[in-house]
């Protein structure tokens, strides 16, 4: 997913600010779901992030575009693993690695049923 860096993106030196860079990621999450006429928040429940390990490599600076890459790592029962990468043309600039747990509408794990998992497979491989 391409995305521009905005004023607002950034600090007053024009550098993207750290926690935009998880913004940018999942904005291209969520876009995946978009892309295919649904929303993150499928019938069953949704995703939170569980865990989240950055990466921060090189900066992206005002008026840059970006490109935002997702990749499934793993699918276990009631979560899945998925790396993301913020590239500047052939530049990595961030690498994440987050873990999605499935919950419902109250707020309880639950376990990804099969047509989910296959969605997943859809959207991040």
């Amino acid at each position: 997913m391409k995305i521009r860096v905005y004023y607002e993106d950034t600090d007053i030196g024009g550098v993207v600010y750290h926690s935009n860079y998880l913004n940018f990621c999942e904005r291209a999450r969520s876009e995946a779901f978009y892309d295919l006429g649904i929303t993150p928040i499928l019938e069953g429940g949704h995703f939170v992030a569980r865990k989240i390990i950055g990466d921060y490599l090189l900066s992206a600076k005002l008026g840059d575009m970006l490109d935002v890459k997702s990749e499934l790592v793993k699918m276990k029962a009631a979560s899945f693993v998925l790396k993301q990468y913020v590239y500047r043309g052939e530049e990595k600039l961030f690498e994440l690695e987050i873990v999605l747990a499935y919950i419902t509408f109250e707020g309880k794990p639950q376990k990804i049923d099969l047509a989910t998992k296959k969605l997943l497979l859809t959207l991040f491989e």
